[in-house]
């Protein structure tokens, strides 16, 4: 069967050419304004008698044919609306920002597992090791600064790719690594930038599409740490007897490029790119809410993390469990994070607001961390485990969208978020090591960097009051 195909007058399409070419011409020779009235004349008469009418400049026609020529590309910049809160492709974002975390946090929160066997297989100092752990979480969060920018800018996929591809090559590296030196660059470095470089971007780019669940949405997201922090050790417990150190970091390499593959294909910013703008917005140290959060997120982060990577040598060092039973240990305290992450959010978004169910879970952490002191036996290290998992995943799941909520503007949450994770980065890169010298000085004794960690979460939490009540006063019953 064949198609007629339509005829067009042949006459029509070569004038058509030759107004075009002699269109071309004119604005080329617009520049410096010579013949072209002559040649409007002679060869145009409507031009003719257009050219005697007030012509607009030619800065005004580049911009309208700009605005022509870039129709379609500017159609998906334009201004989106209100976040939509709901439907198919926001809870999409937030779970594959799930998997985001996964990734990154959710593999540093692992290193318990490499904490452990690093002291005990390899003979390594508990302070040296846990060094390689803090330079991990320290670019998880510090490079926020730099990624979260890179969001408002447009250039989300830029950095969330790269990013997958560096911290999957740090772990490939890892399993080839003998030596100290090695391991922190490979492990400590390296797979903390590729980390860095995805964790402010996506979790503030789920920040933009919701507004009353957003709590909830950066639960979902956070809660990335348990299921990594669940998925990760069990890949270690299952596979470092049978295939050696070297092949199961290798297989968690592989885990990480294909959950990498997943969300790199998914996640989609909502906002347009603000292309101008300081790289710092320190403008927002200004605002004492702001600056009062940030330096207590600081101070609970400093204490509050290193029981994650300390928990697995506590176990057989001084409770003296098998290393199978401390890898449990560190699973069962990452796993009931979940709960912990999931259920604070949803009230706080329900009622309460992130920041009045954030300060109550720091000061929990504070309460359990002084009791870790009293704990002697195995039954009594999983009950604790299971406690100070959930009142340390409170805190860890709302602050991001607590952080969120002092940001008014959406175009410069990527930049004020990534601003508030360096900072949390810093602290997280020196708390543990910290912990692991007063663990040293103590011969052993974990007393002194329990009672460190507790205290510093402490002065977190008293920080957050007081940055609470700035914007509210000393008002109890306001949602914030």
């Amino acid at each position: 069967m064949s198609v007629p195909i339509p005829e067009y007058p042949t006459r029509d399409i070569e004038k058509g050419s030759q107004d075009l070419e002699e269109t071309e011409s004119i604005v080329h020779q617009a520049g410096d304004g010579s013949d072209v009235d002559s040649r409007r004349s002679s060869s145009h008469p409507e031009i003719s008698r257009i050219s005697s009418q007030p012509q607009p400049s030619r800065k005004s026609i580049g911009t309208k044919l700009t605005t022509v020529l870039t129709a379609r590309s500017n159609a998906s910049i334009r201004d989106p609306g209100p976040p939509p809160d709901s439907g198919f492709k926001a809870w999409l974002q937030a779970f594959m920002g799930h998997f985001v975390v996964f990734n990154t946090w959710g593999m540093i929160s692992s290193f318990g597992v490499f904490q452990t066997y690093y002291t005990t297989e390899l003979g390594l100092e508990p302070s040296a090791v846990s060094w390689i752990g803090s330079m991990q979480m320290f670019f998880h969060f510090f490079l926020g600064m730099f990624s979260g920018r890179a969001l408002d800018g447009g250039l989300f996929h830029w950095v969330i790719i790269p990013g997958v591809l560096i911290a999957s090559l740090g772990m490939f590296m890892t399993s080839l690594c003998t030596q100290y030196w090695q391991l922190f660059l490979a492990q400590g470095v390296l797979n903390g930038i590729g980390c860095g470089l995805q964790f402010s971007p996506a979790m503030s780019l789920v920040t933009t599409y919701f507004s009353k669940n957003r709590s909830l949405a950066v639960a979902i997201v956070a809660s990335g740490s348990a299921t990594g922090g669940l998925v990760y050790p069990t890949i270690a417990r299952q596979l470092l007897p049978k295939l050696g150190f070297a092949w199961t970091v290798r297989i968690m390499a592989f885990v990480m490029l294909a959950v990498g593959a997943c969300y790199c294909s998914l996640l989609k910013p909502r906002l347009p790119p603000r292309k101008t703008g300081p790289l710092l917005e320190l403008s927002a140290f200004t605002e004492l809410r702001y600056t009062l959060y940030v330096i207590g997120v600081y101070f609970v982060y400093a204490g509050q993390y290193f029981p994650f990577y300390y928990i697995g040598a506590y176990s057989v060092e001084v409770i003296g469990v098998p290393y199978s039973t401390s890898v449990n240990l560190l699973m069962i305290m990452n796993g009931v994070g979940l709960v912990g992450r999931l259920i604070p959010s949803y009230l706080a978004d329900l009622k309460f607001g992130p920041q009045n169910t954030l300060i109550p879970f720091a000061f929990a952490s504070t309460v359990v961390l002084y009791l870790w002191a009293e704990v002697k036996t195995e039954k009594g290290l999983y009950a604790w485990a299971i406690v100070y998992g959930v009142s340390s995943a409170g805190f860890q799941g709302l602050f991001p969208s607590a952080l969120s909520s002092l940001t008014k503007d959406m175009n410069k949450v990527g930049v004020r978020n990534g601003m508030g994770f360096s900072i949390v980065g810093v602290a997280s890169l020196t708390g543990p090591p910290i912990a692991g010298a007063l663990i040293q000085r103590g011969g052993g004794s974990y007393l002194y960097a329990q009672m460190w960690g507790a205290s510093m979460v402490f002065v977190g939490g008293v920080a957050l009051v007081l940055g609470r009540a700035s914007i509210t006063g000393w008002k109890l019953r306001v949602r914030v």
